[in-house]
Order: C-alpha cells, then sequence, then structure tokens
C-alpha cells in the first residue's frame, strides 16, 4: 500500500537521537522523529521532597510530559492537563523496569519531558529520549527501552503512524520495549482489531524498537567518547 509520505508499512520516519544536550540536567536527550521533537532532563538521584513520599528501599521514580504551547498549529494550553498526566503515568511504568532503583533508596530520579514540536508519536519520541536521558545521568539500567508506536490499515500493518493514519487505522498501538531483554514495557490499544492479527502488529512494531536501541546506542557512544577526546 502506499504511504501519503511515502514510507512503506514497515518503515518509520526519519530518527534523530542526540545524548548530553542540556549541561545543566544529570542527564538529557534530544528525540527528531519525522517532525516531532521531543527533549528530556534527568536530575538526581537527590533527596525526595516532599518527604512523606520517600520509599526507603528503592528510589522514587518522577516523570512529567508537557507540550509546549507553540508545538502544535492549535497553541496548546500551559499546565497539566488529563492527557499529560496520564502520559506521564505510563511513561514511568514503561520506564521503571529497565531501572535498578533499589540502588539508591529514599532518593528520587524526576524525568522532564518537554515535547517542542508534534506531528503524532508524542509520547513514543518522549519514552526514547527518557530513556536515553537516563542511560547519560548514570542511572544503573538494566536495558534501554525503545518505543514506537504502530496500526494496521488494509489488511496492512503500519509503522509509526503520521497525519491522517491515526484516523484511519484499526487501531493505534504505542509499545515500549526493551530489546536485550526481549520484554513489552508498556502496550496501550486506541480502538478493536481481531486477536489473530494483533501479534503481527506487535511484531512489526518490535522490529522497529530494535533499529531505535541501535540509534540509541550510538547516540550514547558518540557522546561519551566524543567527551573523552
Amino acid at each position: 500500500m502506499k504511504r501519503e509520505d511515502g514510507r512503506k508499512p514497515d518503515e518509520m520516519r526519519p530518527l534523530v537521537i542526540k545524548a548530553g544536550v542540556l549541561k545543566e540536567a544529570n542527564g538529557s536527550a534530544l528525540v527528531k522523529l519525522g517532525k516531532t521533537t521531543a527533549i528530556a532532563a534527568v536530575y538526581g538521584p537527590r533527596e525526595t521532597h516532599p518527604r512523606h513520599l520517600t520509599r526507603p528501599d528503592k528510589a522514587l521514580l518522577r516523570c512529567y510530559y508537557n507540550m509546549a504551547p507553540f508545538s502544535t498549529n492549535d497553541r496548546v494550553r500551559p499546565g497539566r492537563s488529563r492527557r499529560s498526566t496520564e502520559i506521564a503515568k505510563v511513561t514511568r511504568e514503561a520506564l521503571e523496569p529497565a531501572l535498578f532503583l533499589e540502588e539508591f533508596p529514599k532518593a528520587s530520579i524526576e524525568v522532564f519531558i518537554e515535547i517542542l514540536q508534534a506531528d503524532a508519536g508524542t509520547r513514543t519520541a518522549g519514552i526514547n529520549a527518557a530513556s536515553v536521558a537516563l542511560a547519560d545521568a548514570g542511572i544503573p539500567m538494566r536495558d534501554l527501552v525503545t518505543s514506537i508506536a504502530a496500526g494496521r490499515i488494509d489488511k496492512t500493518p503500519i509503522l509509526d503512524l503520521a497525519g491522517k493514519e491515526e484516523e484511519e487505522t484499526e487501531c493505534d498501538l504505542p509499545i515500549a520495549y526493551m530489546p536485550r531483554e526481549k520484554k513489552i514495557t508498556l502496550m496501550q490499544m486506541d480502538g478493536d482489531i481481531a486477536q489473530k492479527n494483533l501479534r503481527e502488529v506487535i511484531d512489526t512494531a518490535i522490529k522497529v524498537c530494535e533499529q531505535i536501541y541501535e540509534k540509541q546506542k550510538e547516540a550514547l557512544k558518540e557522546r561519551w567518547v566524543g567527551e573523552g577526546k
């Protein structure tokens, strides 16, 4: 099938990942997926405030997701919304399995995600950026977390939905995946798809998550090899 931007069904938009883009953060990363642009900053481990949220046995991971007012054609209202709160929650749940939080009892690790430009796939771009930012901050990790959305149009699995494809697809299925661990840490679905077709869509997404994984590692290598010169 033909896609409006000329991509193959299993092809994602051009991907750019850069680590260490913010000097004042403990770790940071920029991800551009097509026109969608996300930046993530990590602070910590540090003392937890307010103190009643402190966990005696492991660090508290706190994620924040925000779309800049200028990120879309229609100005986004500043501040938290139900959508931003929900995406922050699923981002935290996607990242937690990858982190050795037990190494930092009573501390907190904060991840801030800012969407600078939005053209579909903002939550997946944010997760990819946050994962690289956590690694850049030196937080011990079992694996990096990768993320992409997939769907199904005209009986064909479609990768990295964009534009009108989100309206045409049978389902919009973002996943997060740890490639080395072979573990899905997030799977959501908006729409309706037969169970027999779901596995094919998931497998298509996982293949591209493995490509994103290589890009993440390249970004971190470039960052730290460059620092060592």
